[in-house]
């Protein structure tokens, strides 16, 4: 068991202080949520290894009482394996399974496009002694010089909040992606976001985006958790001519809704569309 209700939490920071890895973010929420103290060991990207000894390279990772926990997902299931009195963190096999399909869309929808859009600032936020680190592994990975990544984003990033519009139908029924209350699925999806938010130096998203409502609920959990001084403004993003809708403003048109409740709900509708039809 956790000495003193605290566990060892290794971060991964940049120059500002602000957490950079969706994976870290996730996992701090994740350890408030199972109401743990967090006994943080700073950092950036270079050192891991000799910071933790030898144990891993790559972060997240946890000591609980002695015991090395490594990997977003491992520490999730080790702390619902070790922790089942404590509020789950995946609270039924169908949330994994369906996490594990929404985390690969918007990694692919927004996570990765908006690290596309920053990966020149990311650099530049770094710790110094990281700029050389994350310029070649990052122009390795992406195949391109940083600034040519990231150049034109201002064309991009109207295009990536239009296609948020299924994250926003799910948070436009409920409060949380976890339904009443939130679960690992919430603090997933939020690591991507306050990643983008460690490094966007342009907003991302619109002043009166759908999305502000859960965002905002989300950074005040567990004394403003996600509050970082850090942290850049998420929103801001103005529309301008030619771009797409920032979000849909005639939201509940597809999805699953409770629409119809008998003719009187759905007459209008087929009116419009029949019109002019032979009878």
């Amino acid at each position: 068991m956790a000495a003193n209700n605290t566990i060892t939490f290794y971060d991964l920071a940049l120059s500002t202080g602000a957490t950079i890895s969706p994976f870290v973010w996730a996992t701090k929420y994740a350890l408030k949520h199972k109401g743990f103290d967090l006994d943080v060991v700073p950092g950036g990207f270079t050192g891991i290894l000799e910071r933790t000894g030898g144990k891993t390279e790559r972060l997240p990772a946890i000591v609980d009482d002695g015991e090395w926990v490594l990997d977003s997902w491992g520490i999730v299931e080790y702390l619902d394996a070790k922790y089942p009195d404590r509020p789950a963190l995946i609270p039924h096999p169908s949330v994994a399974a369906t996490l594990k399909a929404l985390d690969h869309w918007f990694w692919n929808a927004a996570v990765g496009p908006w690290m596309f859009c920053f990966c020149a600032d990311y650099r530049d936020l770094s710790v110094p002694q990281d700029h050389e680190y994350v310029t070649h592994s990052r122009e390795k990975m992406l195949g391109r010089k940083l600034e040519d990544v990231q150049a034109g984003r201002e064309d991009r990033l109207p295009k990536i909040s239009a296609a948020l519009e299924p994250l926003r139908a799910a948070l436009g029924q409920s409060e949380w992606l976890g339904g009443d209350s939130p679960n690992y699925a919430d603090y997933r999806i939020l690591g991507g976001i306050l990643f983008t938010a460690s490094v966007c130096k342009t907003p991302v998203l619109a002043e009166d985006d759908p999305l502000r409502g859960w965002i905002e609920r989300c950074l005040d959990l567990y004394g403003g958790l996600g509050r970082h001084p850090g942290l850049f403004p998420l929103f801001g993003l103005e529309q301008r001519e030619g771009d797409p809708d920032l979000f849909n403003r005639a939201g509940g048109q597809g999805g699953i809704y409770k629409r119809n409740t008998g003719p009187a709900s759905t007459q209008a509708e087929t009116q419009r569309i029949t019109e002019g039809m032979k009878k």
